[in-house]
């Protein structure tokens, strides 16, 4: 259990100091400016971390190491995907907790000017997009899919491009449609220029940072295109990027499907580093649906649902 004197923020700020410290070794001023707090508060992380447990020094002999399982490995394993990083405590605040192991999957992804990030839409992303994230100048971050005049922010995608284009130092790219337009506004989109310029980017991105929706049926926020009362809809276990999939990830069609703006499966499957992003137990059936789909390569996660995973797909 987490020490009860400490708030999931407090917890969460501290794991991320320590790993910077630690494992990136960054020195404290540097610390202080990734997590936009000043040097003395740098100092009390540390010091309360390696008080309560969250930082541990030990010794080990070197015909052990090796032997205890690498959660995060196992599942990966069992997920038939290359990485998976882990929040260590229940992600109840998304963008502090998740923030850091986010930020270590886009340094590893080895992003540089020029390349290609693409972002979809989605309240995890979107709390992401508030947090400190690595500056990477001059890369340019693009939508997924559509999102004019969707009445919830985490729907709306050009914010959540330009917010993390801010906090990444990159160059930020719009489409300026619905999700889901009408077929006289799709018929002009396939002959805009614009929109072929930015939907361009999908097919030579270097990677993507994507939510994972949970089941249609039970979710409380999803984009106003889409029709919840078409019944497979209903039945689907989640999405990537409004690419709905059953639990074996199976595609799912309803109507107007066709004239989705969003990225397509096949060209997510050509991203070489595809990142999802994804808490909570209800989200299980939909992250293992969205790993067997292909849809992404890379998982974020926290310890809980980690767990709840591995003992849905008999891991443990």
């Amino acid at each position: 259990m987490a020490p009860r004197e400490f708030t999931r923020r407090d917890l969460g700020l501290m794991h991320r100091a320590a790993r910077l410290y630690y494992l990136d070794e960054l020195n404290q001023a540097a610390i202080a400016e990734r997590l936009m707090v000043s040097r003395p508060t740098v100092s009390r992380l540390l010091a309360e971390a390696r008080r309560i447990g969250i930082v541990r020094i030990s010794v080990h002999d070197p015909d052990t190491l090796g032997a205890e399982g690498d959660e995060a490995a196992r599942l990966a394993e069992r997920l038939g995907i290359d990485k998976v990083w882990l929040a260590p405590f229940a992600a109840t605040d998304l963008g502090p907790a998740l923030a850091e192991p986010v930020g270590e999957a886009l340094r590893e992804a080895g992003l540089g000017a020029g390349d290609v990030l693409l972002v979809s839409s989605g309240r995890t992303v979107w709390e992401l997009s508030h947090e400190a994230l690595p500056a990477v100048p001059g890369l340019e971050i693009v939508p997924t899919v559509g999102g004019v005049a969707e009445p919830e922010a985490w729907h709306q995608t050009n914010e959540i491009t330009r917010a993390v284009a801010e906090r990444m130092q990159g160059r930020p790219h719009f489409l300026f449609t619905q999700a889901m337009p009408s077929p006289a506004m799709s018929a002009t989109l396939a002959e805009d220029p614009e929109f072929q310029r930015v939907t361009g980017f999908w097919t030579r991105a270097s990677a993507a940072l994507l939510g994972v929706g949970a089941p249609p049926a039970g979710r409380d926020s999803i984009s106003t295109s889409v029709p919840l009362d078409d019944e497979g809809l209903r039945a689907g276990a989640g999405d990537v990027c409004l690419n709905f999939y059953r639990a074996d990830g199976g595609e799912i069609a309803f109507p107007g499907s066709d004239r989705m703006v969003r990225i397509s499966p096949e060209q997510l499957r050509k991203v070489p580093r595809t990142i999802a992003v994804a808490v909570g137990t209800e989200k299980v059936p939909s992250i293992v649906g969205g790993a067997q789909a292909g849809l992404f390569n890379r998982l974020v996660t926290d310890v809980p649902t980690a767990q709840a995973m591995l003992d849905a797909v008999g891991g443990r």
